[in-house]
């Protein structure tokens, strides 16, 4: 029997209303914790704080996010891994947490694989490879081109830290180019993203957030998309793979995550809210502005994606030698 639009919609708010109801039982009254390992204003920040407002609605439970950042979200996850208030935590473990850290570091305090519980992938910022005015080329031909002919030392790549995705990246990239770089590693993608404007450095992968304002205005010209499709904010710009790096991708991700003790039931309620959230009108909207796209989906579908993600840049970090203690 088919449903229409109204009733469908009502069929779903009875599904999710009962689904969260183990959790407002469980804890009635009291606030559900997020930590986020990263500092207050930045993109991390502002994601977690949007799908937090939005959950709080759904959970019947107020939702407050506790920065804890420092140590590439080795903090946070210390302490969202080590936490005791089980069915009260949530933990925002990103490309770093699951997928980098375990290879950059020699030794951290959490197991990635087995102190936390996937609730579901939350977005996902696509990277962008971008070059200064001072560079001519305007698509990657020209520029592998251009960068051929910068001598023996290479050419130099902004990044916003070493280990970040934006420098993994670029070792993929270097690695399927055979291009020679020298890796420049700043305090954040801010001040990596004023010296590309200013021309200190001629190009960098970074994701879109950061430089949405730059491209649009032309003080920065995207050559390339690490994306498997062209994005919606640069229909224009053509993905990597399009321009002969075939399968070329390479995202920042980030996902929601619980201490592994909590209750299944826990974190099924979870999921289904986060996913509600995602999926709302004012997310999207807020999401967009962002240059961040949405990824909602099952537990199991987060890890399966981290599993991969983990397979595949610890491969690159091995080769590459990168270590960050």
């Amino acid at each position: 029997m088919l449903l229409n639009p109204l009733t469908r919609r009502a069929l779903c708010a009875a599904l999710l209303a009962a689904s969260i109801a183990p959790l407002t039982a469980r804890a009635a009254g009291k606030p559900i914790e997020w930590i986020v390992g990263y500092a207050p204003g930045g993109g991390s920040d502002v994601v977690a704080r949007t799908l937090a407002d939005a959950m709080s609605r759904t959970l019947e439970r107020t939702v407050i996010v506790n920065n804890k950042p420092g140590a590439g979200t080795n903090i946070a996850a210390d302490y969202a891994a080590h936490s005791k208030d089980i069915g009260n935590l949530m933990f925002t473990a990103d490309f770093a947490t699951l997928a980098a850290n375990p290879f950059l570091y020699s030794k951290l305090s959490y197991d990635a694989e087995k102190d936390f519980v996937p609730v579901g992938l939350m977005v996902r910022f696509p990277l962008l490879l971008v070059v200064s005015p001072q560079v001519p080329a305007k698509n990657l031909k020209e520029f592998i081109s251009w960068s051929q002919s910068q001598g023996q030392q290479g050419t130099s790549y902004a990044s916003p830290g070493a280990g970040s995705p934006h420098h993994l990246a670029t070792e993929l990239f270097r690695e399927r180019s055979g291009l020679k770089l020298q890796h420049v590693p700043y305090r954040g993608a801010a001040p990596a993203v004023q010296d590309l404007i200013g021309g200190q450095v001629p190009f960098m992968f970074v994701d879109t957030a950061s430089v949405m304002q730059y491209v649009s205005s032309g003080k920065l010209r995207a050559i390339g998309v690490a994306s498997a499709q062209r994005l919606k904010t640069f229909p224009e710009v053509p993905t990597l793979a399009e321009q002969g790096l075939a399968g070329f991708e390479a995202y920042a991700w980030q996902g929601l995550v619980v201490p592994a003790a909590t209750p299944p039931d826990v974190v099924t309620a979870l999921n289904r809210s986060l996913v509600a959230a995602l999926d709302s009108t004012p997310v999207k909207a807020r999401l967009q502005t962002l240059g961040v796209e949405p990824t909602p989906g099952t537990p199991a579908q987060m890890a399966s994606y981290a599993k991969a993600e983990r397979e595949r840049w610890g491969r690159v970090i091995r080769n590459a030698g990168i270590k960050v203690d």
